[in-house]
């Protein structure tokens, strides 16, 4: 059961990331191009930091 919802809490992340930097990318790419690959590089990491430290939360 545990390893199902964290699965889901995986997927749900996962997706919402995604979205996210597709998103912010798509809008800000025909301003400034190469500060947005270097600030959607920080988001990401930011984001995966912050996957880690939930997925240590639930464990």
């Amino acid at each position: 059961m545990v390893k199902n919802t964290m699965n889901v809490v995986k997927g749900v992340g996962a997706g919402l990331v995604a979205g996210a930097v597709v998103g912010y990318v798509g809008s800000q790419m025909k301003k400034n191009p190469k500060q947005t690959k270097k600030k959607a590089a920080h988001a990401v990491s930011a984001v995966e930091n912050l996957l880690d430290n939930v997925q240590a939360m639930l464990k």
